[in-house]
């Protein structure tokens, strides 16, 4: 081993602590920068290797009239394709009548699995396996029963539960969908034997394409190509769709056919009988009273028939319902909820790592500055300029190695599986976590630039100078009136301590520089976590609080069901007032972008601004009487402003163009508003009522389906939406971040005490001559640590004030990166986030005071008094 390398292990033995630190910093911000970066695709291939080995099909399609045997055969036909057939429909049951989605079990099927969490699947035919939902939720045991209505039709109405599952159709166990029947809201899915189900044919088609296994289901790559599949199969499916409609229609219309030949068999009867009665009169009686009342009944059952043609080929015509993975309930949410994680990743790891490269590169310089006389002692010596750089820059190499290496292959092999496993409650999954080779090479080389740069650097320009000159220690600098010395007032009431650390504090700049940088970057973290964890679960709050301030929206079944439907709610007892409403559809185009899926509002009566809020910038305002007032999404995406054209079409009408009156803060959802006279104008017809909102008093869970129930069944409305449901969907979102919140302020935490731990102990080494100087003067040992620590209080005070703003506009841009078309996030911080940033930073201030106090006990202080010279 030569003196050089010798001399670095020496170093690193002396100087453990350093070492560690720097290893510790690095590690961590490798750590998060890899774990964090691979945590959105480590949900999503989780998910869908879970999907996969489930084999969810890519495509479902629902039909009117029924699927048969030829159906599967037409699916086929596009390549790759393979179809299965299977019974299902929405019925009620259960405890209080639930909506639930049945499915006919058959043991042969190959795609959309069951997965197993207890019991066994159907054996008999009055067996059935229910939702694991239903078991956690709702308290179903293993051999209890089900009784379902008489209107679902089953061969019979009560089932013994056998078994609990869960199924790929849904993936997230607060999500089960919407229904036709009961209160609308799928409480969970069921399975009995398929012969169960009383239907001859089935409803449900699935298929599955074997090229797209390959891919991932949230890629584009996997959406473009189903896309091309999904639209494959409408072309072999349009003509069968005609085909089966006119087969169903044939066998419809032998019974009225025979019926029709009856009809003018008894109408040629007739006609003889006119003719008979007009011939023996010789022409002057036409009829009689018999003759004519069978010739009324003739024609009334001839209009029969015609009206039952009508019906039955109303009832024939195939129609088809196409819905792809993107299309099951929770399939999206959880895509966007990895989408949002991948967006935060995007940002606050890449701030945390380049807060720990800079504290990094900070040691480092100051590591090989202290060890100028050292090196004039190796270049006296005659050891070459490449020799002795290369002791520290080796130093460095494996400190940034062993702390980016470890830390990058910890944080993939460890943070994304764990943020899986915490989602794994509320979406069982297969966790599968990629491996993040491209964000590990990017930290291990930043870490590198951090470590072996400074290294580099530092030396070059100290093997610039002459040995004599590196072998005696640097001039100190000379102290310098401060500022506080100028305000004679306060300055005479210090004391000679507190004097002597704030002149150190301006003495050294770049040191109170570094220092506040780095504990305002470590607060600035810490309150960016607590701010997202405010921000994510405050928005259903925002939305239905300050936007909103209807309890419910009722889609009608029609526009004469007004007062039907509001009749309905009054009988609740709960009513309280209601806005008629046109809600539909469409979508906007400006400056070549398109935003889709906008809910447009058009009042018919009433005060507006009593349920929805309009307001920009936190001014308030009524509903113009023309133009369009779009929210703030829309106005982003689409680059406009008050003032500008839009071009909007609603669903299946010709596209307007509009101006633009006013914009609207919006959070959760797409929504424009017109007057009355607006949308006339804009679309030269008169708006329909077509839906209520409605404020009502406080309902219980039980009441609002109960209400929903009642609405559905008689035939007042097509659907109710609750405010409740919508907080608590949101509030599932929220929670679904809570994991990426926490890993982010426990990590922050720990790097901000790393931070100021290390930084404190560099600049106790860099003064250990002026501290021993102090302790040999007689200061008591409370003295000594508070002459640095009292340096210390005052750059963390200021680190945190700055660290305030740093915290808010690093959670304003991740919360701008992460919003969607669906949402935006309101950049809210409680009070509360504020103080326990500011208790956790004076906390670690507090810990690292009592470690330096430890550390000054033991100063030996003749051997750093000893002359270098």
């Amino acid at each position: 081993m030569t003196p050089m390398h010798r001399n670095m292990w020496r170093e690193i033995g002396a100087n453990k602590g350093r070492f560690v630190a720097i290893v510790l910093i690095i590690l961590l911000g490798t750590l998060t920068f890899v774990g964090i970066q691979g945590a959105g695709p480590g949900l999503t291939d989780s998910m869908d290797q879970t999907v996969k080995n489930e084999h969810l099909s890519d495509v479902q399609l629902f039909s009117s009239t029924g699927f048969t045997a030829a159906d599967v055969r037409t699916a086929e036909k596009v390549s790759g394709a393979q179809a299965e057939l299977v019974k299902f429909k929405y019925v009620t049951g259960g405890k209080d009548d639930w909506a639930i989605a049945l499915y006919g079990y058959q043991k042969v099927a190959k795609q959309n699995q069951l997965v197993l969490r207890s019991g066994h699947l159907p054996k008999q035919a009055n067996q059935i396996v229910l939702d694991q939902r239903a078991k956690a939720d709702y308290g179903y045991k293993l051999g209890q029963t089900l009784t379902f209505s008489k209107d679902a039709k089953l061969k019979q109405r009560t089932y013994k539960i056998v078994g609990f599952a869960d199924s790929p159709q849904y993936v997230d166990n607060n999500e089960r969908g919407a229904a036709n029947v009961g209160d609308g809201k799928v409480r969970f899915f069921a399975y009995i034997p398929a012969q169960e189900m009383n239907s001859a044919v089935a409803t449900q088609l699935n298929v599955g394409f074997a090229s797209l296994q390959s891919k991932n289901s949230y890629a584009a790559s996997y959406q473009s190509a189903v896309a091309k599949q999904k639209a494959a199969l409408k072309r072999v499916f349009k003509a069968r769709a005609k085909t089966r409609s006119a087969a169903l229609y044939a066998q419809a219309l032998a019974p009225i056919t025979a019926q029709e030949t009856k009809l003018q068999a008894a109408q040629s009867q007739l006609d003889a009988g006119l003719a008979q009665v007009k011939a023996a009169s010789g022409g002057q009686v036409t009829t009689t009273p018999e003759l004519t009342a069978q010739q009324a009944q003739l024609t009334a059952a001839t209009k029969k028939l015609a009206a039952a043609k009508q019906e039955a080929k109303t009832a024939t015509q195939t129609t088809y319902t196409w819905q792809t993975r993107e299309d099951l309930p929770g399939f999206s949410a959880f895509g966007d909820s990895a989408d949002r994680i991948a967006a935060i990743a995007n940002v606050f790891p890449v701030f945390f790592f380049l807060i720990a490269a800079l504290i990094t590169f900070t040691t480092i310089t100051r590591m090989v500055e202290e060890a100028r006389g050292q090196i004039g002692t190796f270049k006296a010596l005659g050891f070459g300029r490449l020799a002795i750089a290369r002791n520290y820059i080796v130093y460095a190499l494996m400190a940034g190695l062993l702390g980016g290496i470890i830390g990058g292959v910890a944080g993939n092999l460890t943070l994304p599986r764990f943020i899986v496993s915490l989602y794994d409650a509320v979406i069982p999954m297969t966790a599968t976590i990629p491996v993040m080779t491209g964000s590990l090479v990017i930290a291990v080389a930043f870490s590198l630039v951090a470590t072996v740069g400074a290294a580099a650097l530092v030396t070059h320009r100290e093997l610039a100078e002459r040995p004599a000159e590196l072998m005696r220690p640097r001039a100190p600098k000379s102290a310098k009136r401060i500022l506080l010395e100028r305000i004679r007032p306060l300055w005479r009431h210090l004391s000679f301590n507190e004097k002597v650390s704030y002149r150190n504090l301006f003495r050294y700049k770049s040191r109170m520089i570094m220092t506040i940088v780095g504990i305002a970057g470590g607060t600035g973290l810490i309150l960016t976590g607590f701010g997202l964890r405010d921000s994510i679960s405050a928005t259903g709050s925002q939305q239905y609080g300050q936007v909103f301030h209807y309890d419910a929206t009722v889609a009608l079944a029609a526009a004469n069901k007004q007062t039907a439907a509001i009749d309905l709610i009054k009988a609740s007892g709960k009513y309280q007032s209601s806005l008629p409403i046109n809600q539909t559809s469409g979508k906007a185009q400006a400056n070549g972008e398109q935003i889709n899926d906008i809910n447009l509002f058009t009042p018919r009566a009433g005060h507006f601004r009593r349920y929805v809020t309009l307001a920009n910038q936190g001014k308030t305002y009524a509903l113009p009487t023309q133009g369009l007032v779009i929210s703030q999404k829309i106005a982003n995406k689409l680059q406009v402003k008050t003032g500008d054209t839009v071009t909007f079409t609603r669903a299946g009408k010709k596209a307007v163009k509009i101006k633009v009156s006013g914009v609207t803060t919006n959070y959760i959802g797409v929504f424009a508003y017109m007057s009355p006279k607006a949308y006339t104008e804009a679309f030269g017809q008169a708006p329909t009522t077509n839906a209520l909102l409605v404020k009502l008093a406080k309902m219980s869970d039980q009441q609002r389906q109960q209400l929903a129930h009642r609405l559905l069944k008689d035939e007042a409305a097509l659907g109710t939406s609750f405010k409740a449901d919508a907080t608590q969907s949101i509030s599932n979102m929220g929670t679904s971040l809570n994991p990426i919140v926490f890993i982010f302020i426990l990590l922050s935490g720990i790097l901000s005490f790393v931070v100021l731990y290390n930084l404190t102990n560099i600049n106790v080494s860099e003064r250990i001559r002026e501290l021993s100087t102090i302790k040999v003067l007689g200061f008591y040992d409370r003295e000594v640590t508070m002459y640095i620590v009292r340096e210390n209080i005052v750059m963390t005070l200021v680190g945190i004030v700055f660290g305030y703003g740093v915290g808010y506009g690093l959670l304003r841009y991740i919360l701008h990166q992460a919003e969607t078309t669906q949402v935006i996030f309101p950049v809210l911080l409680n009070a509360m986030s504020y103080v326990w940033a500011t208790l956790l930073m004076l906390a670690f201030t507090g810990i690292v005071m009592l470690v330096t106090h430890k550390r000054l006990q033991r100063i030996d202080m003749v051997g750093a008094l000893k002359s270098n010279e």
